[in-house]
């Protein structure tokens, strides 16, 4: 009896190798994001489908084990969504958290995630600390950054004369890096900075702000926030007639969710980074049309990001023949990135995704032929002018 036994449970260890190099038998995927508040349009649950949509492309399974994506709102609160992320990790097996838009509950998430030896990937926060000093060995950053956004739509407006600014700020980690960064891309141009006035997150009346940022008499007011705090901004700034009175707005974050959510009238004319653009090919056309079937709206770069993201880490299990989290981060520092978002990506020591981004300027509702194509693409930052910076030597990783 003995040994058939044994002979049974060799013949079970043979039957299903993959799944015993699969922990609990399945790989499930956190998508945790603001759902809620200013951020649910550039994330929110539109992250969510772009990673189930990947997970269905990816035909629903790796190494033969389901894969599985659940979601939560973190309501841009770093204390809630790391209960959030403890719970998911220490009770329900969560084996990877994403997208995570704000950059307060980014830092937090990745930090938790380094001591439960789990891998973050970051499509939502911004700031360069996620890859700077505060980098891991688990934690990625992968749709775009605030050196990227500070080279593309700052480096653009000095260049047409653009040269002294006043920036209203984001009171949290993600407006100061933007603002730093941006200022001292500025500064590097030969530009200056003429002040910044810092906002609470959420805030619905900018009067104050803008009169300060109108009295700099600053040629540029850079908006080093995003989602609807920038479009409120931008609302208020065109009551006040400050772009009518000669200075303009630098909308340092503003995805194509905002620029809908805005209008073209207001909108028109805004010059901004983006690090995809559902119109600029045929694979991206594809997959934004597809995307909007399944959602009503057209992808911005945290929803495309997701999707790669979220295919990359299967990919990488794939590769790597096991969901054991030293493994696949090695896999993932390892592999190119060629999907619709990302064409020749690579992914430094720092967990940055090297790829191109795009300068891009609003159209006047005049030239829009079809629904959603606002965008003229202005140029290319090739990824390694965009993301390579001095902020990523403050990473032990990088040597």
């Amino acid at each position: 009896m003995r040994k058939i036994l044994l002979s049974t449970a060799a013949v079970g260890l043979i039957a299903t190798p993959a799944l015993a190099e699969v922990s609990d038998g399945v790989v499930k995927i956190g998508i945790l994001n603001d759902q809620s508040g200013v951020y649910a349009d550039f994330g929110g649950k539109y992250s969510y489908e772009a990673a189930r949509m990947a997970v269905e492309d990816f035909g629903g399974k790796v190494l033969d084990a389901p894969v599985e994506v659940v979601t939560a709102d973190h309501q841009n609160k770093p204390d809630i969504a790391s209960n959030i992320a403890r719970q998911w990790y220490d009770t329900e097996q969560v084996d990877a958290i994403m997208e995570l838009t704000t950059s307060s509950v980014g830092l937090a998430v990745q930090a938790l995630s380094q001591e439960k030896k789990k891998i973050t990937v970051n499509t939502g926060a911004a700031t360069t600390e996620l890859t700077g000093p505060q980098c891991t060995p688990y934690g990625f950053h992968w749709a775009y950054d605030t050196h990227a956004l500070a080279v593309g739509t700052g480096g653009a407006l000095v260049k047409e004369g653009g040269d002294s600014w006043f920036f209203l700020t984001a009171d949290y980690a993600f407006g100061y890096s933007l603002e730093e960064q941006t200022g001292n891309f500025v500064k590097s141009q030969g530009g200056t900075v003429a002040g910044a006035v810092r906002h609470p997150l959420a805030t619905t009346d900018y009067s104050s702000f803008l009169l300060q940022a109108q009295a700099s008499g600053a040629k540029v007011i850079g908006l080093a926030n995003a989602g609807m705090d920038t479009q409120n901004a931008i609302k208020q700034a065109a009551e006040f007639g400050i772009t009518a009175g000669g200075q303009r707005l630098a909308a340092l974050l503003f995805t194509l969710a905002e620029v809908h959510g805005i209008g073209l009238d207001a909108a028109q004319g805004l010059t901004l980074t983006e690090s995809f653009y559902w119109n600029r090919t045929p694979e991206s056309r594809a997959f934004g049309e597809r995307f909007k079937e399944r959602t009503g709206v057209m992808p911005n770069m945290v929803h495309a990001g997701t999707y790669s993201a979220v295919t990359q880490y299967l990919k990488a299990i794939q590769e790597a023949g096991t969901d054991e989290t030293e493994a696949v981060a090695a896999k993932m520092h390892e592999m190119p990135v060629d999907d619709i978002f990302a064409q020749g990506g690579k992914v430094g020591p720092n967990g940055r995704l090297i790829k191109d981004v795009y300068l891009m300027e609003v159209k006047a509702p005049g030239d829009v032929t079809e629904d959603w194509d606002y965008y003229n693409v202005l140029a290319t930052i090739p990824g390694d002018q965009a993301f390579l910076n001095p902020a990523e030597s403050g990473c032990p990783l990088v040597q």
